[in-house]
C-alpha cells in the first residue's frame, strides 16, 4: 500500500472511492434517493478543484495494482475561525479495505502537514450514526460540539471532534 500526495490525475479514482464509500457508509443513515444521485462525474470535477485549490491537502492510498482505495483531505474550512486550527475534512476508504490500518496511514501525513502549517487544533465532523466516530476517538479526538444538519431531506446529528496537537494523538 502506497500513501502519497494526490495529483490532479487522481481525481477520478478519488471520486470513485468517495461515491462508493458514501453509498456503503451512509446506507440506512442518508436517504437512498440522495445516495442514488451521487455521480462519479460530478465528484471527479469536485476533486479536480479540491486538489488544485491552495490550502487543500489531499493524500491517497494506492493498492499494489495502482488503484486508489482511500483518501484523506484537509485544510481549513471557511467557517473555522479559530486561530491555528485546521480541519480533517474527509477520509474515506473502500469498504473492502477498511480495518487494515489504512486510515491511520492516511491521517499521519495530513497531521504532519497540519503541524508544518502551525495548526495546534484539528477538527473533524462526523455523523453520529457513522461508526467512523470510533476511529477518531481511537486516535485521541475528543467530542467538543454537535449540531443538526440536513442531507437529502433527513435531519441528522453532526458531531464535532477535535485534537489538540500539543497532546499526543493515537497515531
Amino acid at each position: 500500500m502506497i500513501i502519497r500526495r494526490a495529483r490532479i490525475t487522481d481525481a477520478n479514482g478519488i471520486a470513485k472511492v468517495h461515491v462508493d464509500s458514501w453509498r456503503t457508509t451512509y446506507k440506512n443513515i442518508v436517504p437512498d434517493s440522495f445516495l442514488d444521485k451521487l455521480s462519479y462525474e460530478q465528484r471527479t470535477e469536485l476533486w479536480k478543484r479540491n486538489i488544485s485549490e491552495e490550502g487543500n491537502y489531499v493524500f491517497v492510498a494506492e493498492n499494489d495494482a495502482g488503484e486508489i482505495v482511500g483518501f484523506a483531505s484537509g485544510g481549513k474550512r471557511e467557517n473555522n475561525h479559530k486561530e491555528n486550527a485546521g480541519d480533517l475534512t474527509a477520509i474515506y476508504i473502500l469498504e473492502s479495505y477498511q480495518g487494515k490500518g489504512i486510515g491511520r496511514r492516511l491521517v499521519d501525513p495530513m497531521f504532519r502537514q497540519f503541524e508544518e502549517l502551525g495548526y495546534t487544533t484539528i477538527f473533524v465532523e462526523v455523523l453520529e450514526q457513522n461508526k467512523s466516530r470510533y476511529f477518531y476517538k481511537a486516535l485521541g479526538a475528543k467530542w467538543c460540539d454537535s449540531e443538526k444538519i440536513t442531507i437529502g431531506g433527513a435531519e441528522l446529528d453532526l458531531l464535532i471532534f477535535k485534537w489538540d496537537l500539543d497532546s499526543k494523538i493515537g497515531l
